[in-house]
C-alpha cells in the first residue's frame, strides 16, 4: 500500500535556505519521522501568514504533502519558539550548535524520538538556565548515546579489562577509553585525567536537572569539552561551524558579548 499523500509531524526547525522566488527549503527534525526537508511556499513574502514560522530553533506542528522530490508544507502551527534563548547572542549560539549536531547525527526519514526529546530538553535548559556550563557537554554525550556512537567509559575498548584509576587514555576512533597497555594501530589517542573521566561518567548517567550539582573548575571543563569535541568531530567527519563561533564568544569579555 502506498504511503498517504499527506501526513502530520511535530518538528524542530534546524535550518532554512531561500528556495525559488519566495519560498524556503526547511530542514527539520521531527519526532515521528526523523530528519525531513520540505518546501514552505511563500514563506519569504513579507505579507505571508507564516513569516517567521520557520526560523531555526522553532518547534511546530506541521501538515505536509508528499511531493515527487520534496514535500510541501500545507499548514504550520508554532508551539515553541524559544524567544528568550534567541534574545541573547551566547544562548542563541548554543542553540544553533545543538541544531547543527542534530542535523549532523540525525538520519533522514528514520525516527529517533530519544534524539528529538534530547534536543528539545536541552534547548529548554539553555533558555531557562543560561549559566549551566555543562549543559552542552551532557548534550554531546547523550547525543552520541542516542545515535549509537556512545564512547566506552568503563573498560578498555581493546582488551576489555576494567579501567584502573589514572591508567587510561581516550580515543574517539577506537570507541572510547584505552588502558595504558593498549595502543591500537592508527588511532588517535588523547590523554584523559581521572577527574575528566569521572565528569564524563557523571554526565553519562545524569538527568538534566542534576547539572547544577556537578561542579568543575575551568581547566577541567575545558578538558572535557576538548575530549567530547574530538569525538563529535570524528563521528560527524566535518567542521562544526557553530563551534568556532562559540569559542570566539567565550574569548570575548562578557560586557562585549551582551552589548
Amino acid at each position: 500500500m502506498p504511503p498517504p499523500k499527506t501526513y502530520r509531524a511535530e518538528g524542530l526547525v534546524l535550518k532554512n535556505i531561500p528556495f525559488g522566488e519566495a519560498d524556503l527549503l526547511v530542514t527539520l527534525y521531527s519526532r515521528e519521522f526523523g530528519k525531513l526537508k520540505a518546501v514552505a511556499k511563500g514563506a519569504r513574502r513579507s505579507n505571508s501568514k507564516i513569516v517567521g514560522h520557520f526560523e531555526p530553533l522553532t518547534v511546530a506542528k506541521l501538515s505536509m504533502a508528499r511531493g515527487r522530490t520534496l514535500d510541501i508544507v500545507n499548514q504550520v502551527e508554532v508551539t515553541e519558539n524559544f524567544s528568550s534563548l534567541k534574545s541573547d547572542l551566547t544562548t542563541l549560539a548554543r542553540g544553533l550548535y545543538v541544531a547543527e549536531l542534530v542535523d549532523g547525527f540525525g538520519s533522514e526519514a528514520s525516527s529517533n524520538q530519544q534524539l528529538y526529546d534530547l534536543a528539545i530538553e536541552t534547548l529548554g535548559a539553555i533558555q531557562q538556565h543560561p549559566s549551566w556550563e555543562l549543559v552542552l557537554r551532557r548534550f554531546e554525550l547523550h547525543l552520541m548515546r542516542a545515535s549509537g556512537f556512545m564512547p566506552e567509559l568503563f573498560h578498555c575498548v581493546d582488551c576489555r579489562k576494567p579501567l584502573e584509576p589514572e591508567q587510561h587514555r581516550f580515543s574517539p576512533d577506537a570507541g572510547g577509553t584505552l588502558c595504558l597497555d593498549c595502543a591500537p594501530y592508527g588511532v588517535q589517542i588523547r590523554s584523559l585525567s581521572l577527574r575528566a573521566l569521572k565528569v564524563l561518567r557523571l554526565l553519562h548517567r545524569s538527568r538534566i536537572a542534576d547539572l547544577p550539582q556537578l561542579q568543575a573548575h575551568e581547566s577541567l571543563e575545558q578538558e572535557v569539552k576538548s575530549l567530547l569535541s574530538t569525538a563529535i568531530s570524528y563521528w560527524m567527519d566535518k567542521e562544526i561551524r557553530t563551534n568556532s563561533f562559540l569559542n570566539h564568544l567565550e574569548r570575548l569579555p562578557k560586557a562585549e558579548v551582551s552589548s
